[in-house]
């Protein structure tokens, strides 16, 4: 399970490298204890996530539970967790989404405090309604933790795909960026929040989203 650290001044990047970046026991494993780190830095900090390629995150490893269904119930309560986890990540955290961010992957972008999307390819996407799977209360919590009421309705009624400009419109990503610039975007936009009081971040944090993070599992 490859989940790497990148130090770019006081900016930590993290780096999701498994492919379609599938959620299964082994990468929930690598997230928290990657996270755990991250968490003991002291100072200036504010977190990118970025997978590679194609895919920022193709969601939860559907074809590894057919084959190892006991893992299915461990890792989805690990997601969970992951979403609770980043909601109240004590410092300033940025999706930079490089490709397809679908299900789980989609989920995991709205417990970041922003998002820089992928301007010319790649779609974010609720679908399951298309797969004949409901949202979890976790799963709710953390879409509509961040995301507008009518932009949480329509992805988790549709299934829709949504475009770059499309996500921008509804509100679901903050930013745009060609696929050569989505990283140092997201990362400039972070380095800007990473000085300030990470103690106050953490409060607000609380406030905002701690009830969410609560119906997640977090803290457990």
């Amino acid at each position: 399970m490859i989940i790497d650290v990148e130090t770019r001044g006081a900016v930590r990047v993290l780096r999701w490298r498994d492919g379609e970046n599938r959620c299964n026991a082994a990468s929930m494993n690598r997230w928290h204890e990657v996270l755990a780190g991250l968490e003991t830095i002291d100072g200036p900090l504010a977190l990118v996530i970025v997978g590679e390629g194609k895919y920022f995150s193709n969601g939860l490893d559907l074809d590894r539970f057919t084959a190892h269904p006991e893992e299915a119930g461990p890792t989805i309560e690990g997601l969970h967790r992951l979403f609770g986890r980043l909601l109240l990540f004590p410092a300033y955290t940025v999706a930079a989404i490089n490709g397809h961010a679908f299900a789980g992957g989609a989920m995991l972008t709205c417990a970041c405090d922003l998002r820089v999307m992928r301007a010319d390819r790649g779609y974010w996407c609720l679908p399951e309604v298309d797969l004949g799977l409901p949202l979890t209360d976790g799963m709710k919590a953390v879409v509509t933790a961040r995301l507008p009421r009518t932009a949480a309705a329509d992805a988790m009624m549709t299934g829709r795909r949504y475009g770059a400009a499309e996500a921008s419109a509804r509100g679901i990503v903050e930013h745009t960026a060609p696929e050569a610039e989505v990283l140092d975007r997201a990362v400039a936009l972070a380095a800007e929040i990473a000085p300030k009081n990470r103690t106050v971040i953490a409060a607000h944090k609380r406030l905002l989203f701690g009830d969410a993070a609560r119906v997640c599992g977090w803290p457990s």
